[in-house]
């Protein structure tokens, strides 16, 4: 006859088996780091399907991100180069007599306002590049442009008030890393949505044009949220 009731001892004995175990202590881990791997990901990525912990200010409770996109990581290349040419300007410059009427706390001050302006220069493109995102759910599309930290602008439209979605990639640089524009012609208020540089265009085009079958076959059966 099975032991309706356990003593307290025997459930703590259960319980440390189960933490020794070592297939369970292996499964932990893997999940563990899983999801350390998701969330760094996450900072640079600039194609996640299905993103797990990324919302967005008007997004709905029952709404589903199926897509964030951010422009190909390999258009930061001129800014940074840039960068690198700003952060080794000074070095060069000083072989030559360019600042040497100016006394030694002056050519300090110049220097180290100087490299101010390059760090500014980084966190604007950076932060624009980061969060200048375009987001496909399953409802509709979200253009989001960002300006600067007090200013942005958001544009949305409805899979359903989709009317053509296409794509380029030209240029063997462009191929070769597999990024293009991809366009959206809407019947919404914004009539045109253009995606600039994002990874496998290919892909978002497919999955637009999925999504848009997706919702004529809600419609037809009445399962329109």
């Amino acid at each position: 006859m099975p032991d309706i009731f356990i003593s307290e001892e025997k459930m703590e004995e259960e319980k440390e088996v189960k933490e020794n175990n070592p297939i369970q202590k292996e499964v932990k881990e893997m999940l563990g780091k899983t999801l350390i791997k998701d969330n760094k990901k996450s900072l640079i990525a600039s194609f996640l399907r299905n993103p797990r912990g990324v919302g967005f200010e008007i997004k709905e409770k029952e709404e589903k991100i199926e897509l964030l996109l951010r422009m190909h990581p390999i258009t930061n290349i001129k800014w940074i180069l840039v960068t690198i040419i700003m952060i080794f300007a000074p070095i060069v410059l000083s072989k030559f007599p360019i600042l040497d009427f100016l006394p030694g706390n002056y050519r300090f001050i110049a220097i180290l306002g100087w490299y101010l302006i390059v760090t500014s220069f980084v966190l604007e493109n950076l932060l624009t590049w980061y969060f200048n995102v375009y987001i496909i759910t399953d409802e509709r599309i979200i253009d989001v442009d960002f300006y600067n930290l007090i200013y942005k602008d958001i544009s949305t439209a409805e899979i359903e008030r989709i009317q053509d979605v296409s794509y380029t990639m030209g240029g063997v640089f462009r191929t070769l890393f597999n990024y293009g524009d991809v366009f959206i012609q809407t019947a919404a208020e914004k009539p045109n949505f253009e995606f600039l540089a994002v990874p496998k265009p290919d892909k978002v085009v497919k999955l637009l044009q999925d999504l848009m079958i997706q919702e004529k076959q809600e419609a037809i059966e009445g399962r329109v949220r």
